[in-house]
């Protein structure tokens, strides 16, 4: 496997120039920008609100100097509240190529667009001299959730990532799972397999917050396509999203932005400190996808039964198809089908050592089905969050 070697000496799978709008006002000019330019190499990511929040520019910085990412072309209106003298000037300490187009300032539409087309084929010359360096699986951090989950999920393509999952973090690498509103029942069982007790208090009390969200919502992770698709009980989806995660032991509690300092297990908070604000903490898979990739995951795993077809911006996103009908019929955008062991053609684990190898393709540079495709969805809404405690120390 090869990575490529960054400043602080992470190692990325990919090398994207990264086109960043810091309002929705300047969304258009930022896409112009990046399409005129193969899609792998240069993607669009950006905040919509006018107003600062920090939860956004932390997750802003986090992706701005992900080890995926080779350079950064920050793209203002020029009156937003988002702070992008200090993002750009976090990106440049990075060691990364940045520039700042202000579309109030150079001229409107057309110069900025032109400008920044100019910079971003210039940039794309300068990163073929990027270090390619040996890329080990304790370099790697990888995320995982599941999206349109139907009644197979829980049992081919969920577990068959938490086999992978298993192998991983015995070779070293770090794997991160999220959803706590899906992990809502499995706290007891969460708990006993963290070897630290106040990381087991932890884990209890992101799951009563995603209860509390939730409730406060008026609604829980359950929507109407996972009872179409089979799905009983919001139980049973609970226990489908839990078994992503293996068996090996939970090491630590991260929020969204912090990165694990070493290889193991990690669950994610995605829930919002204080009263519930802004709606769902979450509101689609892509959110999710952006808090596993600002916390360093450099691939993405994503379960699905139903169908779904998203990809991401930033890290490359292995889809695994839990239902062998829906790969049947959507298997241009599926890369493995976890269906298969439904008719005993295959097993967990081998299904589980598919995964694995779909991870060292890609670190040798194979692209995943959504990648082939153009698939780039990122979304970045408002969210609150507080200090952390002692029982999250597991994390830079």
């Amino acid at each position: 496997m090869i990575g490529y070697l960054r400043p602080d000496g992470r190692k990325g799978v990919r090398d994207t120039i990264l086109v960043v709008y810091l309002v929705e006002c300047a969304h258009f000019v930022a896409r112009e920008i990046a399409s005129a330019f193969a899609p792998q190499k240069v993607q669009v990511i950006g905040f919509p609100g006018c107003y600062p929040n920090d939860y956004a520019f932390a997750m802003m910085r986090a992706l701005c100097t992900h080890a995926n990412v080779g350079a950064v072309a920050l793209v203002s209106l020029g009156c937003e509240g988002f702070d992008r003298g200090e993002l750009g000037s976090a990106i440049a300490a990075s060691g990364r190529p940045t520039t700042t187009l202000t579309i109030q300032e150079t001229g409107g539409t057309r110069r900025t667009i032109e400008t920044g087309r100019r910079w971003v084929a210039a940039t794309l010359e300068s990163l073929k001299a990027t270090p390619r360096v040996p890329l080990a699986w304790a370099d790697l951090i990888v995320g995982t959730i599941c999206g349109g989950s139907d009644g197979t999920s829980g049992i081919t393509a969920n577990p068959a990532i938490g086999r992978c999952f298993d192998t991983l973090v015995r070779d070293g690498a770090a794997c991160i799972f999220t959803e706590a509103g899906e992990l809502v029942g499995c706290e007891d069982f969460m708990a006993s397999r963290s070897p630290d007790p106040a990381v087991a208090d932890e884990v209890y009390r992101c799951l009563s917050k995603a209860a509390t969200y939730d409730h406060a919502m008026g609604h829980g992770s359950f929507a109407p396509g996972n009872a179409e698709g089979g799905l009983t009980t919001q139980e049973e989806k609970s226990m489908g999203a839990y078994a992503k995660s293996g068996d090996s032991a939970i090491m630590g509690v991260l929020r969204p932005c912090e990165r694990p300092a070493r290889g193991g297990l990690f669950l994610v908070d995605d829930i919002p400190e204080g009263a519930p604000v802004f709606g769902y903490p979450n509101v689609n898979d892509n959110a999710k996808l952006a808090e596993l990739i600002a916390c360093g995951a450099q691939i993405l795993l994503f379960s699905t039964g139903r169908g779904s077809v998203v990809g991401s911006a930033i890290a490359p996103v292995v889809k695994i198809c839990a239902n062998p009908d829906t790969f049947e019929r959507l298997g241009d955008d599926m890369d493995i089908n976890a269906g298969a062991i439904l008719s005993g053609a295959t097993t967990l684990d081998q299904v589980g050592a598919q995964i694995r190898d779909a991870i060292t393709d890609i670190c040798r540079g194979a692209e995943t089905k959504s990648e082939a495709l153009g698939h780039q969805e990122f979304i970045l809404s408002y969210k609150t969050y507080g200090a952390l405690g002692p029982s999250c120390l597991a994390r830079t």
